[in-house]
């Protein structure tokens, strides 16, 4: 059966649904009509959409997290310890990652800081955009690389960095290089670092617990399949609850990631054009972006949902629906496009 491809910004959609998951716009096409969807469409309501299926994944994911504690406590007979000790988990990492979090990804990126002196219109268009969004200048990072990409990162707009490439600085003019540092900074002004890192904490709890799981009940349980007594059938019941959700627990995670930062980086382009006031700018940076094949070596798996445009692989429209960190550009140039 056919996908059902949103007229507003061409993503490929399951054919039962009624509105497009990724700018939710409507599918029908007797409500394509509708004005509100004619007209120049209003970056306030793609930032409103976009937050709040953010913030609704995330309790989702937190929830599942919860169960997924439960769960283990039962099967390690350790009762209401098992959620507590997920949740210890998570708070010891995010700790963690919230005070080391900015060095380390700049120092795995290869960046190096730059000032003024050093890069002045790279600079000077940071500033000009820090003051537009009424933030403290963030720091300037540059890495030496022909790849068009670039990053934020940083625990709070305070302590915050822009690093861009060499290959993005020498291919954009001022226009664009306003779009794609207007986008970064709304990672910094939305808290995305923050809060990707909350998603990924979770998630990583839930793969480390759901692996935990899957050993012992495999591996551990065999000289214990004696020890509950009674327990009959409502016990076998549970314990393939177990084995289904120790099994499944990690890719639905992970899917629930990406959805998240697909969501986070639309919400990004959104409240970047709110900055600028020129959604052209982004979108023909993103232009840009798109034709070059050349890949960023430093990026790894755990940063490359940080950068404007995912540096490992150009997803088609079909595949990035469930699989990629990003949306497809194509779908964020039409969406900005439309603004």
């Amino acid at each position: 059966m056919a996908a059902k491809v949103c007229p507003r910004c061409g993503f490929y959609n399951n054919v039962k649904r009624k509105r497009c998951s990724l700018c939710d716009a409507p599918l029908d096409g007797s409500q394509i009509k509708d004005l509100s969807y004619n007209k120049k469409e209003n970056f306030y309501r793609i930032q409103s959409s976009n937050k709040r299926n953010s913030v609704l994944l995330i309790i989702f994911l937190f929830i599942f997290l919860i169960i997924l504690g439960f769960i283990f406590g039962y099967i390690f007979d350790i009762g209401y310890t098992g959620p507590i000790l997920a949740l210890i988990i998570s708070t010891v990492t995010t700790l963690i990652s919230y005070n080391m979090g900015k060095s380390i990804v700049l120092k795995i990126s290869g960046a190096r800081r730059v000032t003024k002196e050093d890069e002045p219109q790279f600079v000077n268009v940071v500033e000009e955009i820090a003051i537009a969004a009424g933030l403290p200048t963030p720091e300037t990072y540059i890495i030496e690389s022909n790849a068009l990409n670039a990053f934020a990162t940083g625990k709070n707009p305070n302590d915050s960095a822009i690093a861009i490439t060499r290959g993005l600085l020498n291919k954009l003019n001022r226009e664009e290089l306003s779009g794609v540092v207007a986008h970064e900074m709304s990672h910094i002004s939305n808290l995305d670092i923050r809060f990707s890192m909350l998603v990924g904490v979770i998630v990583g709890t839930i793969v480390m617990l759901s692996d935990w799981l899957l050993r012992y009940l495999f591996w551990g349980r065999r000289g214990k399949r004696n020890r509950r007594e009674g327990g009959g059938g409502a016990e076998i019941i549970i314990l393939l609850i177990a084995i289904l959700l120790a099994i499944i627990a990690p890719i639905l995670a992970k899917l629930i990631q990406m959805s998240i930062s697909r969501k986070r980086e639309l919400m990004a382009d959104a409240k970047g054009v709110e900055f600028t006031r020129n959604p052209e700018g982004l979108a023909s940076a993103l232009e840009k972006i798109a034709q070059s094949s050349i890949k960023l070596e430093t990026a790894t798996r755990a940063t490359a949902h940080m950068f404007i445009s995912n540096p490992f692989k150009d997803f088609s429209k079909k595949s990035s629906a469930l699989f990629s960190t990003h949306p497809p550009i194509e779908s964020r140039i039409r969406i900005l496009r439309s603004m």
